[in-house]
């Protein structure tokens, strides 16, 4: 069996709770600790608290309080109580204080509204945060509302899961006047702010319909952590009545509410005049000026008109009904009725008018028909909801074309007068389906939507430090039960093997690894994933070190003391076993041995003689023992005679350094001082300065002075301070020494025959000071090294080492980084992951203890510099600079890369020498101003947060000079055949070329020098430009360019070609008319444009009217024959000439017409025997065979063909599913597809699609089995 887990001994009796409180209450926190005199600290925020007026701290032996008193929002943090190495953290909560009012209380409704009275007599004062606001209306009466009680928003801070601190509720608000919605998330555990959307109905994101009516806002609190987020719908309108959802998110975590919104129409007002909305009273005249709701003006006189409050009136008319009078009316009488009734928006009432006679046609059952869809997260429960016009009307609900009947609590049916409700609590998936109400004949179909939220980690995974064959549980918490999660190592999946080394536990939310007895190849970062979600942790094994916190001393004891050896080691389950001069020790009845915890005792009582020796205490399993020895102090009282002096009997006088005592912080100061005398001696306790070398005569004044005689006991005001005085003894006794009772302390004995002196140095050591915050000096890709200073007081003993953790950034876990006491004050941290922050603090190590840890240090994130730059090569050369190029590292690494630092030096010499200042983010650079013909070396290193690269240097050193290079001309591959421009287009020619020195460079034309005047030539080192802003027909030629160095050239040719628009061609005959056809003939152009004439372009006009029209285009030949002339009509003809820049500006025309006679013809129509494309039906594909899983859409295809079209017929078990609202048929271009929505076992079953048509018909069959999914369970171990 594995061992159990080993729990920390906790140092809490009992422990503080957290508490919710009102404010302005006093708030009382009380712990009891197991040893009366433990040291406890409170804390708030991770902060010491000390006693002020607002914290009351009180100590009574074990039991201790923390009063915080008047308390306020601020006090709302966490706390946490220390003693020791346990550390118990508890939370305040602060709540409002509820206010009773004698009246009825109203429901809180958080959505802010904002009433707009028509006349109001004052501004109301704006609403604070806090404060609700004034929902007050004017009464449909015209009298004084009555006062409404305040109401108070409800604290859900309790009840409340994930990101949202307060949800956005649902509201009312009457048409035209204002309503805000809010939202708030709380942003102390978010890395980064919140994103959130507001959506109305299903998809709808209301970001894009901001503006004139809806406006969203938002704001952070810096002192809560608090975002705001609100929704302002301002002057609503009744459409905007409706389902509502706000969705909040933040990296891997996500939260959604729904809420409604419900708008009331406005209340009449007395003496309300319909005819008063139409009359127009702005100024301009826009296409919405005076435009109103006429519809909902008219509802609102109805309601007017049933209150029977219409009494006073205004005006004197008559009433009349507008609307009726308008519906009724021919259009031709509207301006006339119009005028007669004073309605000047003639416009703005036939657009009401119109809409209102559309809006006419609603359902004879239905008042309110279901929406089209709905949204619900899995486990809540929907409402859907309907008006009908029957009161007394039977309704049918339907799922999937099933009806639906009430079985336990999963449905439920309400009928409310004419609303009827059906309610469907504890979504599952399986209520994913589609929805319909039946009144009768009618019926309205909704689609319901169950959304299953992605399961979130909502406590991530702890790092981990333990000894060698111990047992680890890595835990963490996800936001559903019964989630499946997945456990890596290092990237690989983690499963149960045979020697059940890994166990997985889950015990609802909770998720746990165990791994049982691990090594040293157990270390390594392990990994939660969920689909919404996943954390990481460190864990780290060392082997089991025993040490020291406390060693065994030397004693000496006089006859018949107690001698106490004590000694305390790191781990309370390791036994030991105790020698005197090599002999194992037996407990008896003057000889205890006992081991409580960490700590191992051996105590003697009744010392005598023989006791004396060499003690040894040796752990069980360790190669090391604690080693002491016990002197007994045999005292001497020889006889004297009376009026004996006295005596003071110590083994050590003076003050010597073997004569200081040594005693611990906070253990029991006990100085037992043998004396003699006759008579009895007065004993004089002094306390004076700590040097205990100065001559007695030069001793100042003592700081304390303690007087008694033989029997007196005396004890001081804070009952530290103890001072007996027996026959043969004074002790002097110190309870919970501190750093200043350090110092010489001298006890002087008086009696008539004289007196003796004795000084006796203490020394109090403690645990060291905690060190300063150490300082991180460098960071690797996952290391760092760390420094710190000694602490300012080492507590009277050297300091040995030193103690170092670490932690995450995020996390509240501090892992030791090393066991033994680290001597340097320098230390270098490995096995960190890259990109994470972490923060290190330090304890100091001293004979005594450990001291408190240091400060954390700065946070810092381990990062390695990149790797060396690749392909650093030469680039170009010349006699005092160098061109440099390179590629970016293969690794970057996790940090940003900052540039690059190129550095040169001569050959033999270590003296980097930076090429420029600073770094540069380009991958070439170019380096001036060097040494001609200096062998130089140069390197390049990339540079990031954590420093500069390994160099990239080049293989061998380079001489900065010069090379002689060939010249050689690179002609461009377009320049090889012949450039082709046309006139008046600019000529710009790049030819590059190669050489050192820099080549001359010539151009001629035909094997003559070009003109200056025309042409433009530009040189450079590296080519040269020839330009011609405007070509002519004359630049055409042949261009010859020479790059020559010394007696080594190079030549290239260019052939240019300026090409222009052709010339008309030349005599245009009509050789002879026969027909309806004309034979034409022509001769090419005498000026061809300087190309090849590519065509022509032949047209004919009737000579009546001498409209062109093209009879030929790109026609190659020089004469042609045109045809199907109209006869009768006389015809003239041109032609155009083409080449490859265009038509020729004018055309060749003929001289002479071509007139056609007319002739009688007559045409026979040919006939034609139709034929008969009719097919009967075949499937080209048959239906296959499935097996599909349970809730999962499935469907079945397959192929027909058949002239006319076939009549298809779907049919299940050979009944007909033509009209069954679960199935979907769809058919494209013969591809017949049947959809079957989430199906279950009672859909498989023989499918069969049948087509007909007149030619016959053809069926194919199937069958589909429906099956269950698989869920899988861990079985419990």
């Amino acid at each position: 069996m594995p061992e159990p887990t080993k729990k920390t001994v906790s140092a809490f009796i009992k422990k503080p709770k957290s508490q919710t409180a009102e404010i302005g209450a006093t708030v009382i926190f009380v712990a009891e600790t197991e040893k009366p005199d433990a040291k406890v600290r409170w804390q708030r925020d991770s902060k010491d608290i000390s006693s002020s007026d607002k914290y009351t701290i009180s100590s009574e032996g074990n039991k201790h309080s923390l009063t915080i008193n008047n308390a306020v929002h601020e006090d709302a943090v966490g706390y946490a109580v220390i003693a020791g190495v346990s550390k118990v953290k508890f939370e305040l909560k602060i709540t409002e204080s509820e206010v009773k009012e004698p009246q009825k209380a109203i429901s809180p409704e958080p959505a802010v509204v904002d009433s707009k009275p028509e006349e109001p007599k004052e501004a109301p004062p704006a609403p604070s945060e806090n404060s609700a606001p004034d929902t007050s209306r004017p009464a449909s009466d015209g009298s004084t509302p009555e006062a409404l009680p305040e109401i108070h928003h409800p604290d859900t801070r309790q009840d409340l899961i994930g990101l949202f601190t307060e949800k956005p509720q649902s509201g009312e608000v009457t048409v035209g006047e204002n309503i805000t919605i809010v939202a708030r998330v709380c942003g102390e555990s978010l890395l980064k702010k919140p994103t959130v959307k507001w959506f109305k109905g299903k998809w709808m994101d209301l970001a894009s319909k901001s503006g004139k009516h809806l406006q969203l806002k938002e704001h952070y609190d810096r002192n809560s952590k608090v975002y705001t987020f609100e929704m302002h719908i301002i002057a609503a309108k009744a459409n905007f009545a409706g389902a509502y959802r706000c969705e909040v998110s933040s990296r891997d975590k996500f939260d959604s509410c729904n809420f409604d919104l419900v708008v009331h129409e406005a209340r009449a007002t007395e003496g309300f005049d319909i005819r008063s909305a139409f009359r127009r009273t702005s100024v301009d005249a826009g296409d919405d000026s005076g435009e109103l709701d006429f519809s909902a003006l008219l509802k609102k006189r109805d309601s007017f008109l049933k209150t029977g409050l219409r009494a006073v009136h205004v005006s004197t008319e008559p009433d009349v009904d507008v609307w009726e009078i308008l519906q009724k009316a021919p259009a031709t009488e509207y301006e006339k009725i119009a005028f007669q009734y004073g309605i000047t928006d003639l416009r703005g009432m036939l657009k009401r008018l119109k809409k209102m006679k559309k809006e006419e046609k609603k359902s004879a059952a239905f008042l309110r028909k279901l929406d089209p869809a709905y949204q619900v997260e899995k486990g809540h429960k929907i409402k859907m909801e309907i008006e009908v016009a029957n009161p007394d009307a039977e309704v049918k609900w339907l799922k999937n074309g099933q009806e639906i009947h009430p079985t336990g609590s999963k449905y439920i049916f309400e009928s409310v007068g004419n609303k009827r409700f059906l309610t469907i609590n504890n979504c599952s998936l399986s209520d994913d389906a589609a929805y319909m109400c039946v009144v009768g004949d009618e019926k309205t179909v909704t689609e319901l939507f169950v959304k299953e939220p992605p399961v979130l980690i909502v406590r991530n995974l702890e790092d981990q430090m333990v000894m060698k064959g111990e047992r680890v549980e890595f835990e963490c918490e996800v936001s559903e039960e019964g989630a499946q999660v997945k456990w890596e190592k290092d990237g690989v999946e983690l499963t149960r093997d045979e020697s059940f080394k890994y166990r997985f536990k889950k015990d609802g939310c909770k998720h746990v690894l165990i791994i049982n007895d691990v090594t040293k190849e157990d270390c390594g970062h392990y990994r939660v994933k969920t689909n919404g979600g996943q954390s990481l942790a460190e864990l780290m094994v060392q082997e089991k070190q025993l040490e020291v916190y406390q060693s065994i001393a030397d004693l000496t004891v006089k006859a018949k003391d107690e001698a106490v050896f004590k000694c305390e080691v790191s781990d309370e389950n390791v036994k030991g076993i105790w020698y005197k001069n090599g002999v194992e020790v037996k407990p008896d009845a003057r000889t205890h041995i006992t081991h409580i915890g960490r700590i191992h005792k051996l105590t003697i009582d009744d010392v005598k003689p023989e006791d004396e020796g060499d003690y040894t205490f040796v752990p069980e399993g360790y190669a090391f023992n604690l080693s002491a020895k016990l002197n007994f102090l045999e005292v001497k009282i020889d006889f004297v005679p009376r009026q004996d002096p006295p005596k003071i009997h110590v083994d050590c006088l003076g003050r010597t350094a073997e004569s200081t005592i040594l005693v611990v912080a906070g253990n029991k100061l006990r100085l037992d001082v043998p004396i003699t005398g006759d008579p009895a001696p007065t004993v004089v306790w002094t306390k004076g300065e700590k040097d205990s070398s100065k001559e007695e005569e030069s001793r100042p004044e003592p700081k304390h002075t303690w007087i008694l005689k033989n029997g007196e006991v005396l004890t001081d005001s804070d009952g530290r301070v103890h001072v007996e005085s027996t026959k043969g003894h004074c002790i002097f006794t110190i309870e919970g020494a501190e750093r200043q009772d350090e110092g010489v302390y001298s006890v002087i004995v008086r009696n008539p025959a004289g007196e003796d002196t004795a000084d006796i140095n203490v020394k109090v050591v403690d645990v060291p000071d905690p060190p300063e915050a150490p300082r991180i000096l460098s960071v690797g890709e996952d290391s760092c090294i760390v420094q710190w200073d000694l602490p300012l007081f080492d507590g009277g003993q050297p300091v040995i080492g030193y103690v170092l953790e670490r932690k995450k950034k995020k996390s509240y876990r501090w892992m030791r980084l090393n066991f033994d006491p680290y001597k340097e004050t320098t230390y270098e941290a490995k096995k960190m992951i890259e990109g994470v922050a972490y923060e290190m603090r330090v304890y100091a190590v001293n004979a005594i203890g450990m001291s408190r840890p240091s400060a954390a240090s700065q946070p810092f994130v381990p990062v390695a510099p990149t790797s060396e730059p690749i392909g650093l090569c030469v680039d170009d050369i010349s006699d005092t600079s160098i061109s440099l190029k390179w590629r970016t590292p293969e690794r970057i690494g996790s940090a940003e890369l900052e540039g690059y630092g190129v550095e040169y030096c001569k050959e033999g010499s270590d003296e980097w020498i930076p090429a420029f200042s600073g770094l540069t983010d380009r991958t070439s650079v170019i380096i001036r101003d060097l040494p001609t013909g200096e062998k130089m070396q140069f390197r390049v290193r990339a540079y990031n947060m954590a420093g500069p690269s390994s160099p990239a240097t080049l293989q061998q050193a380079v001489t900065i000079r010069e090379i002689m290079q060939r010249p050689k001309i690179w002609l461009p591959r377009n320049l090889r055949q012949t450039l082709i421009k046309k006139v008046g287009e600019t000529i710009n020619l790049v030819i590059p070329f190669q050489g050192k020195p820099r080549p001359q460079v010539t151009w001629t034309k035909n094997n003559e020098p070009l003109d200056t005047k025309m042409v433009s030539i530009r040189n450079s080192d590296t080519d040269t430009i020839l330009f011609i802003r405007r070509s002519e027909r004359k630049d055409s030629g042949k261009y010859d360019v020479q790059v020559q160095i010394e007696n080594v050239e190079d030549k290239a040719t260019v052939n240019i070609q300026i090409v222009d628009l052709p010339g008309p061609p030349q005599s245009l005959k009509v050789m002879d008319v026969w027909g309806f056809n004309v034979a034409l003939e022509w001769k090419p152009p005498k000026d061809n444009g300087n190309c090849d004439i590519i065509g022509y372009t032949i047209q004919k006009a009737d000579k009546k009217t001498m409209e062109w029209y093209t009879v030929y285009e790109q026609y190659r030949r020089t004469n042609c024959v045109i045809s199907d002339l109209i006869m009768g009509n006389e015809y003239m003809f041109r032609v155009y000439a083409i080449n490859m820049v265009g038509l020729s500006p004018d055309p060749c025309l003929s001289k002479d017409s071509a007139y056609i006679q007319k002739t009688g013809i007559v045409y026979k129509h040919p006939s034609y025997k139709d034929h008969d494309f009719s097919e009967a039906p075949k499937f080209t594909h048959p239906l296959m065979n499935r097996s599909v899983i349970s809730g999962y859409n499935a469907t079945l295809s397959c192929s027909v063909r058949g002239i006319p079209k076939p009549k298809i017929t779907w049919y299940k078990n050979k009944m007909d599913i033509t009209n069954e609202a679960k199935y979907r048929m769809f058919s494209n271009q013969g591809v017949l597809t049947l959809e079957i929505r989430k199906p279950c076992p009672f859909d498989g079953g023989v499918y069969m699609c049948k087509a007909v048509n007149a030619s016959g018909e053809d069926l194919v069959e199937c069958k589909l089995e429906v099956r269950s999914p698989v869920i899988k369970e861990d079985s419990k171990k």
